[in-house]
C-alpha cells in the first residue's frame, strides 16, 4: 500500500513536471516576442533568446502609434465589430428561431439549402460581382453586409432553441404574446450562455477581418486594423531597405516594430476575453446538444 502511494506521488509529480515544461515551451515564444518589442536592436542581436532584458525601450511602440494607418484602422475595426456583430446577431437569432419551430413551412428545405453553403461557395468572381452590384466597393459595409449570417453559429443557436420546452412558448401565446415577444423576452434570456459564446466568436471574426477589405477597399482610411498592421510592416521594411537616410534607419528596429504591431492589434481581444471565457465551454456544450 505504501509502495502504491509513493508510486502515485511520483507519477503525479512527473505529470505535473511534464505539463509545466510543456506550458513554458508554449508560452516562451509569446513572451520572447513581447521582449523583442521592448528592446533595441543591439540588445536583440547580442541575446536573441532573452529572459529578463537589462534595458527596456518603447521606441517600437512609439513608431507604431505614430503611423497614419493605426488610428484609422482602429476606428474602422471598432465600427465593423460593433455594427457587424449587432447585424449578424439579429439575423442569426431570428433565422435560428424560425428554423427551430415545428410549424415553420418548408423548414427542412430551407435548412438544407443553408447547410449547402457551408460546403460549397458561389466562387470568388460571382462574389465580387455581387458586392459590386450592391455598390459596396470601397465601402466599410463590404465587411459587414456580405457576412450577415454564419451557418455554423446559426445551427448552434437553433439546436439550443430546440432544447427549450415548447410549454414555455405555448403559455406565452395563451397570454397573448406574439413570436417577437416570445423570442426576445423568453428565448433569448434562456439562451444567454450560447449568445455570449456566439457574440465572442463573431467579435473575434470581425476583429480579424481582412479578406473582404483586401478585395473591396482601396482607400487606406477605410481599411481595418489587420491591413493597417500589414502597411506598417511594409513601411518599416522599406525604411530599412534603403528608402531613408542611414541615420534614420538605425533608429528603427524592424523585428521590434513587427512584434509591437502584433501586440497592439492583439491586446484589446486579450483584455476582453477573460470576462467572457466562462460562457465559452458552457455555450458550446449546451448548443451542440440537440433536444
Amino acid at each position: 500500500m505504501k509502495q502504491g502511494s509513493v508510486g502515485d506521488k511520483i507519477s503525479q509529480f512527473c505529470i505535473v513536471l511534464f505539463l509545466t515544461l510543456w506550458g513554458l515551451l508554449i508560452l516562451y515564444p509569446f513572451y520572447n516576442s513581447l521582449l523583442v518589442s521592448l528592446v533595441r536592436q543591439e540588445t536583440y542581436i547580442k541575446t536573441p533568446f532573452m529572459i529578463f532584458p537589462k534595458e527596456i525601450t518603447f521606441e517600437s511602440y512609439a513608431y507604431v502609434f505614430r503611423s497614419q494607418y493605426i488610428w484609422s484602422g482602429y476606428k474602422v475595426t471598432l465600427f465593423v465589430v460593433v455594427v457587424g456583430v449587432t447585424y449578424s446577431l439579429f439575423l442569426t437569432v431570428t433565422m435560428a428561431y424560425a428554423l427551430s419551430r415545428k410549424y415553420f413551412p418548408g423548414k427542412n428545405f430551407v435548412l438544407n439549402l443553408i447547410i449547402i453553403t457551408m460546403f460549397f461557395s458561389g466562387g470568388l468572381v460571382p462574389y465580387y460581382l455581387l458586392v459590386k452590384s450592391l455598390h459596396l466597393i470601397d465601402s466599410v459595409f463590404s465587411m459587414i453586409i456580405p457576412q450577415g449570417v454564419n451557418t455554423f453559429y446559426m445551427l448552434i443557436l437553433r439546436n439550443y432553441f430546440q432544447t427549450i420546452p415548447e410549454s414555455l412558448e405555448e403559455s406565452a401565446k395563451i397570454d397573448g404574446a406574439n413570436d417577437f415577444i416570445i423570442l426576445f423576452r423568453i428565448m433569448l434570456p434562456v439562451a444567454t450562455p450560447v449568445l455570449a459564446t456566439i457574440t465572442l466568436f463573431l467579435s473575434v471574426d470581425r476583429w480579424n477581418e481582412w479578406f473582404n477589405a483586401m478585395l473591396f477597399i482601396k482607400d487606406y482610411n477605410k481599411q481595418p486594423l489587420q491591413l493597417a498592421l500589414m502597411r506598417i510592416i511594409q513601411d518599416v521594411n522599406n525604411l530599412n531597405v534603403g528608402g531613408s537616410p542611414a541615420a534614420q534607419r538605425k533608429e528603427i528596429f524592424t523585428d521590434g516594430v513587427k512584434m509591437a504591431s502584433i501586440f497592439v492589434v492583439m491586446t484589446p481581444v486579450m483584455l476582453v476575453y477573460p470576462f467572457v471565457q466562462r460562457y465559452f465551454v458552457k455555450g458550446i456544450i449546451i448548443g451542440a446538444v440537440k433536444g
